[in-house]
């Protein structure tokens, strides 16, 4: 279980974050929509303690914190370190014995290249990797999909799925709508630093068709295609 209360985020006179209250339990799967700027990252930010914020954040232990996984957008890896060996610096962060790496690298990556020399994706699939690795109880994915080929996203979906039936709280943000609506339970659409709408799959096509609407408007009217 994961606790917000009145959470706020400010760099400089810009509020981020205006006073997010939400409770996130176990189990579950939480989809996490917005604009470009909305706040996405920085509300993951806060949660995983990365940064410093007003408000609270509560896990089912003081130090929950110990046992969250966060898949970042762009993940940093140190020069000449090879895919192999920032899998065992993950776990070994844990307290976990790397054991079985070639067996579990179910994303087939060259795990004995340097990891600088993976494409977007494959250090995408890499740090993913390394966060399910940890045995996280809290896993957070920003933008999990994006950059991934489409059988590394079947992959992912599935290993949500599982994540769930394992009982974990997760938090997932995408840009691609059909992603969270095949493995969130709930989605909550941020705008202006505010959860402004919370909706269960039964209102996730009117959700949708909202979003299409408000992003699309008179847009492509407006280009004269005809």
């Amino acid at each position: 279980m994961i606790e917000l209360k009145a959470l706020k985020k400010s760099y400089g006179n810009n509020e981020v974050l205006k006073g997010i209250t939400a409770d996130f339990a176990p189990g579950k799967v939480y989809g996490i929509i917005g604009e470009n700027g909305a706040g996405k990252t920085t509300l993951f930010r806060c949660l995983a303690g990365l940064i410093v914020h007003e408000g609270t954040v509560k896990g089912a232990t003081p130090d929950f914190r110990h046992t969250l996984g966060f898949l970042q957008t762009n993940n940093y890896f140190f020069p000449r370190m090879t895919g192999r060996e920032y899998l065992r610096l993950l776990c070994q962060a844990r307290h976990i014995s790397p054991e079985k790496l070639d067996e579990r690298n179910v994303f087939e990556l060259p795990l004995d290249d340097y990891a600088e020399s993976y494409s977007t994706g494959m250090q995408k699939k890499l740090a993913l990797l390394g966060v399910l690795l940890q045995h996280n109880d809290v896993i957070i994915l920003d933008e999990p999909f994006n950059g991934v080929d489409i059988q590394s996203n079947i992959v992912i979906t599935e290993i949500i799925h599982e994540l769930k039936r394992l009982g974990k709280t997760m938090l997932i943000s995408s840009h691609i709508f059909s992603t969270l609506s095949a493995t969130c339970d709930e989605i909550h659409l941020l705008r202006e630093g505010l959860f402004i709408r919370s909706v269960t799959p039964a209102d996730y096509p009117e959700l949708e068709r909202e979003m299409i609407d408000v992003t699309v408007g008179d847009r492509v009217g407006r280009l004269g295609l005809g």
